[in-house]
């Protein structure tokens, strides 16, 4: 059953990146200031994925709709990227949206659903 489902993936990943970059989004364009303070913002988050994961394009997507610069690991592969989300997320579950507070605390957002809600409550209205 594991080698059904990692043939499936290295069949469907191209055509799910094809997708991605044919159906991709054009950003919202806003003053340079108002930017500069996303992308600060932005620099508190990062998002754990998988390349060919649809729901992580889904995020990613959102992601360039509302030009948010945050950054994108992939977990994928057995790493500290992967251990790192385990360990502190709780779980190897992607899309996971790690948010760092002022504080330096760590949040860890998983469901794309939930994390697209999030970015557009907190990114669509600046």
């Amino acid at each position: 059953m594991k080698i059904f489902f990692k043939t499936l993936r290295i069949i469907l990943g191209p055509l799910v990146l094809l997708q991605e970059m044919i159906m991709r989004p054009k950003g919202i364009v806003r003053p340079p200031a108002a930017q500069a303070e996303i992308d600060q913002q932005c620099a508190q988050l990062a998002l754990y994925q998988y390349k060919t994961c649809p729901f992580c394009v889904k995020v990613r997507q959102e992601m360039r709709r509302l030009s948010l610069p945050i950054a994108t690991i992939d977990a994928q592969a057995e790493g500290p990227a992967r251990a790192m989300l385990i360990s502190a997320g709780g779980r190897a579950k992607v899309p996971c949206l790690r948010i760092t507070d002022a504080a330096g605390k760590h949040q860890w957002m998983y469901e794309s659903g939930e994390i697209v809600s999030y970015l557009r409550r907190r990114f669509s209205d600046n």
